[in-house]
């Protein structure tokens, strides 16, 4: 984060002085800080004369009545409107905590209301909800306020995002998940306010609830957009989700945890979030403090996101999904680590590291979405999806708590990032490997994911289509033991997706 620079107002000085003062009345008028090699910016010694610039030896250090800002490089912030500074610095970092608990309050609520309600209802309410905020924060001079409203915008936020992510993962089928995905992350880079005009129902969602003609419409629709057609067969398979009965459509947080594979798998994807979301956010609000130029640091801070989202969508299709967010999270924290190693002086090989370790948590955050709403099933993605978006709130929130260790020992929050990257990274081996599988639709699919899971596209094919000629032409006729493998095979596939 950028350190402002600040000096106590003077007992003579009126309401509008400047910042710069001379090298003399600085001397008798400011403490010098040894830790940080400047002048006090918080302390002044009392009884100086201003003719001649003098000061008593019993002088003593007296807190500032009135802070003059150096308005050189910013001649406004947030910092300076609501004099962040002193004994108030901790709020610049609450301010920022504040929304990242917004988001992972969210994360959660949000989640839980779209699988309840529905996808449209929920990302359109926290659409409006964000927009409103959004604007009445820009106004707002009370810091108290400000906060109370960065909470909500940040708790709208992840209505908007989330449920729109899962929407699009929903909606289309698995030879454009990794495209759809990744995008998705590289236009929250660009800015995805143009979303509210693509806000379609899941239809997904609509089938694991039994709503059999709303996605029937939805399917349709799609088809014809994209000017495919679709048989009669086709869509009825589509339709079709096998073990969606009377409790096929239920699903909630806790069933995250109830069943030993997923519970696994949810507790690794939970910390893989946390570390995701804390060194992206960590890193994002450290540019300030790396050297160089604050205004160069921040536009390559952003511009490594786009070449991170390229290779995403290169690498995701072609290697997986598992092995690419190890490799970017490992080699994000292996460069994070190397800063230690840096002699001062040196500050743009601290800032290619921090910047090379920036462009791989980017990349890696967007294979933790493709990959998180993969290995969820339907009837609990957007739980699982919020609630893991909710565990990346905490990293985040903690994350400029972290940069201030920065004031101590410079390279400390980088070391930190470095190291939290790195276990995660290593702990991704453990999940499965999501890419060429059908998304799994019941609470069992999710279960068996990794287990059962194993075909290949073309044995899951073949698997629903015996079943369907079981279906049609054995319904009354004994099964045999080689027929009732088939059919119990065939309850543990899903059909394909329809092209949309």
């Amino acid at each position: 984060m950028f350190v402002y620079l600040a000096r106590c107002r003077l007992p003579w000085e009126s309401d509008n002085a400047t910042f710069p003062l001379d090298d003399l009345m600085k001397n008798v008028s400011l403490p010098w800080d040894d830790q940080k090699m400047g002048y006090d910016q918080c302390h002044m010694w009392s009884d100086v004369t201003l003719e001649p610039p003098a000061r008593p030896n019993d002088s003593q250090k007296l807190n500032c009545d009135a802070i003059v800002y150096d308005t050189s490089k910013y001649q406004t912030s947030a910092v300076i409107d609501y004099q962040l500074v002193c004994e108030r610095a901790w709020l610049r970092a609450t301010v920022q905590s504040v929304f990242m608990v917004g988001m992972l309050v969210g994360s959660y609520l949000f989640g839980d209301l779209s699988d309840r309600f529905g996808r449209k209802p929920v990302f359109l309410s926290a659409l409006v909800l964000m927009v409103v905020v959004g604007l009445g924060q820009a106004v707002i001079p009370d810091y108290y306020v400000l906060t109370i409203l960065r909470f909500i915008l940040g708790a709208s936020l992840q209505g908007v995002f989330l449920v729109a992510y899962v929407m699009a993962m929903e909606l289309v089928g698995k030879k454009r998940r990794v495209l759809v995905g990744v995008l998705a992350q590289a236009f929250y880079t660009l800015g995805f306010f143009t979303a509210a005009a693509l806000a379609w129902k899941s239809s997904r969602w609509l089938i694991t609830k039994g709503r059999i003609s709303e996605a029937r419409i939805i399917l349709e629709k799609a088809a014809k957009v994209n000017k495919k057609e679709v048989t009669e067969d086709a869509m009825l398979q589509a339709l079709e989700v096998s073990g969606v009965g009377k409790d096929g459509g239920k699903g909630n947080f806790f069933d995250l945890f109830r069943y030993p594979n997923l519970r696994k798998k949810t507790i690794n994807l939970f910390f893989n979030w946390f570390v995701n979301s804390g060194v992206y956010y960590g890193l994002s609000l450290n540019t300030g403090n790396l050297g160089g130029n604050d205004y160069i640091n921040f536009v390559i801070s952003g511009a490594v996101e786009l070449p991170a989202h390229a290779m995403t969508i290169f690498l995701l299709d072609r290697v997986g999904r598992r092995i690419p967010l190890c490799v970017f999270l490992c080699l994000g924290g292996l460069a994070l680590l190397s800063t230690m190693f840096i002699p001062s002086g040196l500050p743009w090989l601290v800032i290619t590291l921090a910047m090379t370790g920036k462009l791989c948590i980017t990349a890696s955050y967007a294979i933790v979405y493709v990959l998180t709403a993969e290995i969820f099933p339907t009837v609990v993605r957007n739980v699982g999806v919020g609630s893991s978006s909710m565990v990346a709130r905490v990293g985040g929130a903690l994350a400029p708590f972290i940069n201030v260790l920065g004031d101590q020992w410079q390279p400390l929050p980088l070391l930190i990032f470095g190291s939290m990257s790195l276990s995660a990274g290593v702990l991704t081996l453990l999940l499965p490997e999501t890419l060429g599988q059908q998304l799994p639709e019941t609470i069992k699919d999710g279960e068996n994911f990794d287990k059962k899971w194993k075909s290949d596209e073309t044995t899951a094919k073949g698997g629903a289509e015996q079943l369907e000629v079981l279906r049609e032409s054995q319904q009354d006729a004994p099964i045999s033991p080689q027929d009732q493998q088939v059919k119990q095979e065939g309850q543990l596939l899903n059909p394909s997706d329809v092209a949309i």
